[in-house]
């Protein structure tokens, strides 16, 4: 039986996996996810789920599959990363109000012991209604914004500021639920 390696400490990416559903266990891994200069968005969401996916295949022992993701919130390629301070989350909500922009996330899956990989990055754009300085505040004030890229969870109380979006829902949550099964089914991987 081949077991499913979920490489995120993200409590929300075992959450869609758990509601979806999926047998996975979890072996986290710390990678650096300074942007590199001149990155775009895509290649360091690309990069970092690669990243993370190899140092959990080197500890792994299979037959296995690695799933890794990194999720970034951009706008006009600018990378909205989890904010630093309260302040930081307030610039970032601000920036965002009356916006529209996109969130990346990079999948990378590796098959052991024969290192098969899938590599992808999901794109999905958010629009988000004008804010007033008052409902900023009162967002930052439930400490929902303070580890989420971009200063907001769109499952959470920000899902109210959110009119629509294009694409996948589960990707903005941290996880492109459906093209990952795509790419579980295309590495062979079967539920037990």
């Amino acid at each position: 039986m081949t077991k499913l390696i979920l490489a995120s400490a993200s409590p929300r990416r075992a959450e869609i996996l758990r509601n979806a559903g999926f047998p996975f266990t979890i072996l986290s891994s710390a990678v650096d996810e300074t942007p590199f200069p001149e990155e775009s968005a895509s290649d360091h969401v690309a990069r970092l789920a690669a990243a993370k996916a190899e140092l959990v295949a080197a500890r792994a022992v299979g037959p296995a599959i690695v799933l890794a993701a990194d999720t970034i919130v951009a706008l006009e390629n600018r990378i909205l990363g989890k904010p630093r301070s309260e302040e930081d989350a307030r610039r970032m909500l601000q920036t965002l109000s009356g916006r529209t922009h996109t969130v990346l996330t990079g999948v990378t899956l590796v098959r052991l012991p024969d290192a098969a990989r899938i590599d992808f990055v999901e794109s999905t754009l958010v629009h988000f209604s004008q804010l007033s300085e008052e409902e900023i505040a009162r967002y930052l004030a439930t400490e929902e914004p303070h580890d989420k890229a971009g200063a907001y969870a769109i499952q959470g109380r920000a899902g109210r500021y959110i009119p629509r979006i294009e694409g996948c829902y589960f990707n903005v949550v941290g996880l492109p639920l459906s093209r990952v099964q795509q790419a579980l089914t295309d590495l062979g991987w079967t539920e037990p």
